[in-house]
C-alpha cells in the first residue's frame, strides 16, 4: 500500500514529442535537465527518443554522463559548465559542450587534447537574454579562436545557438530583435569559415509559435512534459505527464473556530472534518501554497487549510465524508477535474516548470506508467 506517489506517464512524453515533431522540419532536442524537470531524466529521455527526439539537452556535465551511463547514444549537449571541471570525460563520452567565451573554448580545447580526440562544440551567442553567451562585440574573437581550434583538429563546431528571453509572450518586440541578432551572428560565423550543421535558438514557446525561428534544431523542454509555456488561449494539444497524490492519513472532527497548522493561519468557520495529507514542502509542495494550494479530495477541489508543513498539509472538508486512505490529488492531467500543475502555478504565483521540478524528492517514489521510457534489452546491456 502506497502513502504518497508521483506518477509519470511515459507514453504521454513520447506522444508529446511526436506532436511537437509534427510541427517542424527541424530536429527535436528533448531537454531533460534537472532530472527531467522532476520526471526522471533517463525514463524521460528514453520516452522522448521513442517519440522522435534525435538530441538530448542538459545543463551539467554530470547530467550528460548519466545519460551515457544509462545507455542513451543520441547526441547530448551540456551547456552550463564551470571552470576546472573534467571536461575530457565529456569529450571521451562524445558529449557536445558549449563555449560562450574564448576562455571556455580554451578549456574545451585542453579537454580535447587530454581525451585524444576532437571535442564537439556549440558556440553560444547572447542575442539579448544577457545570461549565457558571447555578446555580439565579443563574438568575432570567439569565432576566430574556434576557427583556429577547428583547423588544428581540436574541436568540431557542431552548432551555433542562442536563447530567447520572451518567446513565451507571443508578439513581444524582443523576439524579432533577437532573431535579427542571431542572423547577424550566423553571418559573421560564415565570414570566419564556421559553418555549423546545427543552428538553434527556438525553445518550447518558439517551437509552438515561431516557425521562422526553428532553423535546424529546436530545444523542447517543458512542452515534452505536456505543459505549455504559453498563455492559456494558445492550445497546444499536449498532455501533462506528471501527477502527484497521497492517501489521507488521518481525519478528525473539530469545532468552529479551530486554528489549523503552524501559526494558526487558518481558522475553521464551522464544525468541520479535517483531513491530514502526508505531503509537505520536504516532498515538493511549495510552502507558499499555504491557504491557497488546490487539492482534489472526495470528488471536489478544495484549498489547503493553514500552512504547508515539511511533511504534511491539511484540508478542511466541511461535512463531506472523508476517511483515512482516501486519495488526495494535488495535480495531474485534469481529466477528472483535478487541479493541474498550471493551476498550482497560478495559485502560488510561479510557473508550472517549478511545480513539477520540485517533485523530485527521493522520499516520494516516482511510479511510471506506459513503456515508452523502459530501456530495451540492448540498451540495458550497454549500460552495465
Amino acid at each position: 500500500m502506497w502513502q504518497a506517489e508521483v506518477r509519470i506517464d511515459l507514453d504521454a512524453i513520447r506522444d508529446n514529442v511526436a506532436t511537437l515533431r509534427a510541427l517542424t522540419t527541424a530536429e527535436i532536442m528533448a531537454v531533460v535537465k534537472a532530472d527531467g524537470y522532476g520526471h526522471g531524466s533517463l525514463p524521460a529521455a528514453r520516452a522522448a527518443v521513442a517519440g522522435g527526439a534525435t538530441w538530448l539537452g542538459v545543463c551539467t556535465l554530470d547530467e550528460a554522463l548519466e545519460l551515457r551511463r544509462g545507455g542513451l547514444r543520441v547526441p547530448v549537449l551540456a551547456w552550463l559548465v564551470a571552470p576546472g571541471l573534467p571536461l575530457e570525460q565529456g569529450v571521451a563520452a562524445d558529449i557536445d559542450l558549449n563555449a560562450a567565451s574564448t576562455s571556455q573554448l580554451a578549456e574545451v580545447v585542453t579537454a580535447a587534447r587530454r581525451a585524444g580526440r576532437p571535442a564537439r562544440v556549440h558556440l553560444k551567442l547572447d542575442t539579448g537574454l544577457a545570461r549565457g553567451g558571447a555578446p555580439l562585440a565579443q563574438w568575432p574573437p570567439l569565432l576566430e579562436a574556434a576557427g583556429k581550434a577547428q583547423a588544428d583538429g581540436d574541436v568540431e563546431v557542431v552548432g551555433v545557438w542562442s536563447h530567447f528571453a520572451c518567446a513565451d509572450v507571443p508578439g513581444h518586440e524582443s523576439i524579432d530583435r533577437q532573431l535579427a541578432s542571431f542572423a547577424e551572428g550566423l553571418a559573421l560565423a560564415e565570414r570566419y569559415a564556421i559553418a555549423p550543421r546545427y543552428r538553434h535558438i527556438a525553445n518550447s514557446a518558439a517551437l509552438l509559435t515561431r516557425p521562422d525561428a526553428h532553423y535546424d534544431l529546436v530545444r523542447a523542454g517543458i512542452a515534452i512534459y505536456g505543459l505549455s509555456p504559453l498563455p492559456t488561449e494558445h492550445a497546444s494539444g499536449l498532455r501533462p505527464a506528471m501527477s502527484a497524490r497521497a492517501r489521507v492519513s488521518l481525519t478528525k472532527r473539530v469545532p468552529a473556530g479551530q486554528g489549523v497548522g503552524y501559526g494558526l493561519t487558518y481558522v475553521t468557520p464551522r464544525e468541520s472534518t479535517l483531513a491530514q495529507v502526508p505531503l509537505g514542502y520536504g516532498d515538493g509542495v511549495p510552502r507558499h501554497a499555504s491557504n491557497v494550494g488546490p487539492v482534489r479530495l472526495g470528488g471536489r477541489n478544495r484549498t489547503i487549510a493553514g500552512r504547508v508543513s515539511m511533511d504534511q498539509l491539511v484540508i478542511d472538508c466541511g461535512d463531506d465524508p472523508v476517511a483515512p486512505g482516501d486519495v488526495a490529488t494535488l495535480f495531474g492531467p485534469g481529466d477528472d477535474g483535478a487541479p493541474t500543475a498550471d493551476d498550482w502555478a497560478a495559485a502560488v504565483g510561479t510557473i508550472s516548470y517549478e511545480i513539477v521540478t520540485r517533485f523530485g524528492s527521493s522520499r516520494v517514489p516516482r511510479v511510471y506508467d506506459g513503456d515508452a521510457g523502459v530501456p530495451t534489452a540492448e540498451a540495458a546491456g550497454e549500460a552495465q
